[in-house]
């Protein structure tokens, strides 16, 4: 369906998606030499978090620059009604900020809360028309994974040690990104479109 699209025509989508952002554990690293027997002494074995703490967020994009990006309530599943309201007070201002009056699309996946009827019908009367039909399940086409990559480096690389910290770093991090660095991205959909039919589906490397 989009095998001859151009960049000029991705220019006009906007990409969205959702990722959790875990704390990490940032260990001093100490070189000791342990007496015999003392190997798995209790002092000398470190702890680890087999479910670390993670901070789930919605973020959007598009060839002008990342839009914008909210945090989700924690231990909170995104459902209908929590979908609606960052659309309603996420995407819309980022639509108006980005495109003003002109036309464009909006890309989201096949979670069961982007499809139920509710927002179907809230998208429709608010006249976004969405990019479709696309998977479920699709990392590969989606160029916002490569910007949760980046960020998540770039907060991981800062060594924070609580949750406010990683949230005020995953929102700073956010804004800095430049316009040149979400136009490559969308620059690249027209062969990483080839490039999945190439492999039929099949995983590619980005």
């Amino acid at each position: 369906m989009y095998r001859d699209w151009t960049a000029e025509d991705w220019g006009k989508v906007i990409f969205s998606d959702e990722s959790p952002f875990r704390l990490l554990r940032h260990p001093e690293k100490n070189h000791v030499r342990r007496r015999q027997g003392e190997l798995y002494h209790q002092s000398c074995v470190m702890p680890t978090v087999k479910h670390p703490e993670a901070i789930h967020v919605w973020g959007c994009f598009s060839a002008k620059g990342v839009g914008s990006l909210t945090m989700l309530p924690k231990n909170t599943a995104m459902n209908k009604e929590s979908y609606q309201h960052i659309l309603r007070e996420q995407l819309l201002p980022t639509i108006q900020e980005q495109f003003g009056d002109k036309q464009c699309l909006f890309q989201h996946d096949g979670a069961p809360c982007h499809k139920v009827k509710v927002i179907t019908k809230w998208l429709r009367e608010q006249n976004i028309n969405i990019l479709g039909p696309w998977p479920g399940n699709s990392p590969d086409l989606n160029p916002i994974e490569n910007l949760w990559s980046i960020l998540k480096r770039r907060v991981d690389k800062q060594k924070p040690t609580n949750c406010d910290k990683v949230q005020a770093l995953i929102m700073q991090e956010w804004a800095a990104f430049s316009q040149d660095v979400a136009q490559k991205l969308i620059d690249n959909m027209t062969w990483r479109i080839a490039d999945v039919l190439k492999k039929k589906g099949q995983h590619c490397k980005y």
